[in-house]
């Protein structure tokens, strides 16, 4: 009796580690990691085709920024159409001292996400004194100038012939496309954790509070100078490491990349995904930017501007039925489910169905 008593305590016990291992969230942030890593090895045993190695790793580097912006407009109520020029910003620094300077990964990354932070703080100065759609306006006015310099700053970025660069050279070991995916992977999970922290800490319920009411805010004692500067530095440095791996990545950069339409489309990420939602911003950023050429272009060929049409579309029917989200999806999906097995059930009882 007192075998199987401890049997079953021994049993409950491991059940219960395996639901706490199972409910923490670094761990289902590793396992969706994993899950990201398979499509280099699913492409290699040709159950993938090769072209989405690149598809992948562009929705992660995007799944980068847009996170930033999720932090800066979900948590803060803060809004930016600047990040098209933050990334393009950094991916010309990046670029231009790997490839000019020889400077190693890290320094050139470093050295690219310092750059960006300061502008991105001076920008946090200007929140200060607007908000709202002519924050957003300020934001895109920097973000247009940073891409008229591109085209002009021939020196640096090489003008409308690009800037081209090779795959990272990272700890003596040159990478190639597979070993830079997974580099992206281990970089995305990283921010996804960080935010996570940032969010579920003391700095999630000032933004919080932030963006519900700034008056009320500062009579609790929010310091809105000290955290608005912080939370467009840390979007802006999330733009700057995506920037980054992007010139890494494709291994090339014009400045016609970096134009508002990017930035549109890493909001509407953002919108489709939901606000507040470290998930939700990868799920939007693979609809905006994966669908089109898995799906769309398969079916219609490349018709020229059906992206945006598409983008647009989406972002319109999430706005109208999933105003948060389509993280929300997942809620109706079970809700349905379980609808329809109690009407199974109902029809069971009846003797309608054997």
């Amino acid at each position: 009796m007192n075998n199987n008593t401890s049997l079953k305590s021994s049993s409950r016990e491991k059940d219960n580690i395996l639901l706490r291992i199972y409910r923490n969230p670094y761990f289902r942030y590793i396992i969706f990691g994993a899950i990201l890593a398979l499509i280099p090895i699913a492409s290699g045993m040709n159950i993938l085709p090769s072209s989405y190695i690149t598809i992948m790793g562009s929705v992660m580097i995007y799944s980068i920024v847009g996170i930033g912006l999720n932090l800066l407009l979900g948590y803060s109520g803060l809004i930016s159409l600047g990040t098209a020029g933050f990334m393009g910003l950094a991916a010309y620094v990046t670029g231009y001292l790997s490839v000019n300077v020889n400077a190693p990964f890290i320094v050139a990354l470093a050295v690219s996400i310092f750059v960006v932070v300061l502008i991105g703080v001076i920008v946090g100065f200007v929140s200060l004194r607007v908000a709202g759609i002519y924050l957003a306006i300020a934001t895109l006015c920097v973000s247009e100038i940073l891409r008229k310099t591109f085209e002009e700053l021939e020196w640096l970025t090489n003008g409308f012939s690009g800037l081209n660069a090779s795959f990272p050279r990272l700890f003596g070991i040159q990478l190639n496309r597979k070993s830079t995916y997974f580099l992206i992977v281990v970089v995305l999970i990283l921010v996804m954790m960080l935010t996570h922290n940032l969010v579920k800490g003391q700095m999630g319920r000032a933004l919080h509070a932030m963006r519900e009411s700034e008056v009320a805010a500062q009579a609790m004692g929010v310091n809105l100078l000290k955290y608005r500067l912080v939370v467009f530095a840390i979007a802006t440095a999330y733009a700057a490491i995506g920037g980054a791996l992007y010139i890494f990545f494709i291994r090339f950069s014009i400045p016609g990349t970096w134009t508002m339409a990017l930035s549109l489309n890493i909001l509407g990420a953002v919108v489709i995904g939901g606000l507040r939602s470290i998930y939700g911003t990868v799920i939007g950023c693979f609809v905006i930017f994966a669908i089109p050429d898995i799906v769309l272009k398969p079916l219609f060929g490349d018709v020229n501007g059906l992206q945006y049409v598409f983008s647009g579309l989406v972002v319109i029917l999430v706005i109208l039925f999933y105003p948060a989200g389509v993280k929300n999806m997942r809620e109706d999906f079970f809700r349905l489910c379980r609808f329809l097995k109690k009407k199974i059930n109902e029809r069971k009882g009846k003797g309608e169905i054997q």
